[in-house]
């Protein structure tokens, strides 16, 4: 062999050595980066499940205060009913002592 091509084979071995090198670092980052990235989609997951946890949480006190003002309504409607069958009641027998001539 020539000096020529033992000059070749010894800087095709560098490049070889070099690409070995690089591939090996690459090797090792690439569980750092798979971590970094998985770590990153459990912080976003996190974050949207709170998200989500808060509107249903507000969704749900949304619904309770409407049950609750909805109760509230219901009981006036049945007072209301209440005073207003008690005045009828009153109104009638008005009517019927001014009829009979009671009153």
């Amino acid at each position: 062999m020539n000096e020529k091509s033992i000059l070749q084979v010894l800087e095709l071995e560098k490049e070889a050595q070099a690409i070995y090198e690089a591939a090996i670092r690459e090797a090792q980052q690439l569980p750092v980066d798979a971590e970094k990235e998985a770590q990153a989609l459990i912080d976003k997951t996190r974050a949207d499940a709170q998200t989500e946890g808060q509107k249903l949480i507000a969704n749900a006190k949304s619904e309770e205060e409407t049950a609750q003002i909805l109760t509230q309504a219901e009981e006036k409607v049945r007072h209301f009913e209440t005073l207003a069958s008690g005045n009828m009641n009153r109104a009638v027998n008005y009517v019927i002592a001014r009829v009979i001539g009671k009153g």
